[in-house]
């Protein structure tokens, strides 16, 4: 008996919570739908948490019909969509409604999910006419769309296939290479936790993993309960194959593989109140999907991968899932391709198509590179059986060498054997499906330069060194600052110490140099007389920094002198510099060379009692003025000090 659609519209009670305030599509006087069928989730399933936050929201759940003498128990999917409206705008507000804001959903449930692009387009427009109203006891909207819908579900009956979700080409950009890594993950039937703070992304993106298994999402009728098995049982092996069908290939290949048998449960928006049915033994695996953040806090017991959308990150949280799911470099290198074409013609403004409107990357493309991955897989794994089982035995077929099933990663392989999906595969398919579609992966080859440079990355990704960082970042933030300080005390306190150490090897060499130019028959040089030897090092080298400061003063003279001269000629008024004559006279210059001279030649000290701390300071008369140019001072301990000043 074919299941009518119902629509019903799920109300947010400000004391009572989310409930069924009226359904639509029923018999007058008949039962209530949510209590025949114990739908007592319904309404959380309508209204996800975190559907205020926005203006408009849609939420895909899956319920289970109860069995009855006209029909089995099977699944059913619901479709709601929640909007809310400022109360005040109310035309006529009733004495219940103390919320500053009314949020209502209106939703449809169907007996197949493959109808819910068409449904999705026609319930929008209806809620928010409804909404614009702003008489929620107008329900006559409503109940023309609920009269209308069966022929708009009759309407898009026929057509092969029915593809809604998220685009294909928006999630492999999002997760580029771990997209393949969902996929095949999806096949192991862990349980799969998707998480999103947007309730139709979240549901959207489920549907679209789905779909890469060609024809599932037909074949959806045990997906609500973990105890459903009837597809199982109605299954036949296929005795007849059309290669030009596409259709009749697939079903000759054993697709679409039963994801959701017993034990499974496929729920794309799960509330908190279904916890208990993913927590119970009987519930093996499962793909659901939750808004709620304190599912986050126990994904390790709820999960064994968690898929946040939030964030666009993959957390594998079991080891053994793992290792299963690393991909080999021929996978690598078919979902590199497939990223790279679609990052080529990706654009902004629609991701949904490429922007050359052609067909490499566009959602057809994508499919058909799925499913020639998975047939491929499939046919490499009957292969690998026939040769287990047949290896005593003398080769019968020689156009295949190796083991394919390899290139797809034994880990995997070996994993995916395990499931009750590959149970039922295996069990209804013919053993040479090898003989149909080449054993072969679409990306089969040697080992490449781009293959090395993949695994080095993947291996560095491998060791989530972010993740294990993670409790310590703001520790290591910390000391990064404290660190910075005194890494630079310490640089600048060696750098201080370099200095002080070439320093003083830059003066003992200059001591040696001046013990070396001192004359060793000189009677000062003595080794029982340091001081004195100490006293005249220090003269010498006074001596030389004023040889160096007369030839200065000479040559800055010069200049002077030629500077005062063209002024002469252009101005009666000579230009003086205060505290220096305003024009050096030749007797200045022979003075200053005498004087140099006289300094070279200098008196030895020995003749002179070392009592004479001070000598006779050198006088240059300029102009009827004197000058002292320097003092030599002999301390006792053999310093020196050099004091230059004029004395008018």
């Amino acid at each position: 008996m074919a299941f009518a659609p119902l629509i019903c519209i799920v109300d947010f009670h400000h004391a009572r919570g989310p409930e069924v305030e009226r359904w639509f599509g029923v018999e007058e006087g008949g039962a209530d739908p949510a209590v025949e069928n114990d739908w007592s989730n319904l309404s959380f399933m309508a209204l996800s948490d975190g559907a205020h936050a926005s203006t408009e929201d849609y939420s895909y759940f899956t319920l289970r019909r109860a069995e009855t003498p006209e029909h089995p128990a099977s699944s059913l999917f619901g479709i709601s969509c929640t909007r809310q409206l400022d109360a005040s705008k109310l035309i006529d507000r009733p004495a219940e409604v103390t919320r500053s804001t009314v949020q209502k959903a209106v939703v449809v449930i169907s007996d197949s999910p493959q109808y819910f692009g068409a449904i999705k387009a026609q319930l929008g427009v209806v809620t928010a006419a409804w909404f614009a109203q702003r008489d929620f006891t107008d329900v006559d909207i409503l109940q023309r769309f609920s009269e209308s819908l069966p022929t708009l579900l009759k309407n898009q009956e026929g057509e092969a296939d029915h593809y809604f979700g998220i685009s294909l080409r928006e999630m492999i950009h999002d997760f580029k290479w771990q997209t393949l890594v969902l996929f095949k993950c999806a096949l192991l039937q862990p349980k799969m936790l998707f998480f999103g703070s947007h309730c139709e992304r979240l549901c959207m993106m489920q549907f679209a993993l789905i779909s890469l298994i060609p024809g599932l999402i037909r074949h959806l009728q045990d997906s609500a309960d973990p105890k459903f098995n009837s597809c199982e049982t109605k299954l036949v092996m296929p005795t007849s194959l059309r290669t030009s069908q596409r259709s009749s290939l697939l079903t000759y290949m054993g697709l679409p593989l039963q994801l959701f048998g017993k034990g499974s449960l496929f729920g794309p928006y799960t509330p908190l109140q279904q916890l208990d049915v993913l927590a119970d033994q009987d519930t093996k695996s499962y793909i659901v999907g939750s808004t709620n953040s304190l599912l986050l806090q126990q994904r390790d017991r709820y999960s064994d991968i968690l898929i946040n959308l939030d964030e666009q990150s993959v957390n594998i949280t079991s080891t053994s899932l793992q290792h299963a799911l690393a991909l080999s470099t021929p996978d690598r290198r078919w979902i590199d391709f497939l990223t790279q074409t679609v990052h080529d013609t990706w654009d902004e403004s629609n991701p949904s198509r490429p922007k050359d409107h052609g067909y490499a990357g566009s959602e057809e493309f994508i499919r058909m590179q799925f499913e020639e991955y998975l047939l491929a897989m499939l046919s490499a794994v009957k292969f690998k059986s026939y040769q287990e089982k047949n290896k005593d035995k003398e080769r019968i077929i020689t156009e295949h060498e190796g083991d394919p099933a390899g290139e797809f990663s034994n880990n995997y392989i070996h994993a995916w054997m395990q499931t009750e999906n590959f149970r039922i595969w295996n069990k209804f398919t013919d053993s040479h499906l090898f003989d149909i579609v080449e054993p072969k992966h679409p990306c089969s080859g040697g080992l490449s330069i781009e293959d090395v440079q993949r695994r080095l990355a993947q291996q560095i990704e491998h060791l989530q060194l972010d993740e294990r960082l993670q409790n310590s970042r703001e520790a290591i933030g910390k000391q990064l600052a404290v660190g910075q300080k005194k890494v630079s005390s310490a640089f600048d306190s060696l750098w201080a110490q370099m200095e002080a150490v070439r320093e003083a090897q830059r003066k003992r060499q200059e001591e040696n140099r001046l013990a070396k130019e001192i004359e060793p028959s000189s009677p000062v040089v003595s080794e029982s007389n340091p001081k004195l030897v100490h006293a005249q090092a220090n003269i010498q080298a006074a001596s030389t920094r004023a040889g160096a400061y007369l030839s200065s003063w000479g040559a800055w003279a010069s200049e002077k002198k030629k500077g005062w001269q063209a002024s002469r000629s252009a101005s009666s008024t000579p230009i003086q510099s205060p505290g220096l004559p305003s024009e050096p006279s030749p007797g200045d210059f022979k003075r200053a060379e005498e004087f140099k001279r006289e300094k070279d030649g200098f008196v030895d000290l020995g003749s002179k009692p070392l009592s004479s701390a001070r000598t006779a300071p050198a006088e240059v008369p300029v102009e009827g003025r004197k000058e002292r140019l320097f003092d030599y001072d002999v301390e006792k301990d053999g310093e020196k000090s050099m004091e230059a000043e004029s004395v008018k």
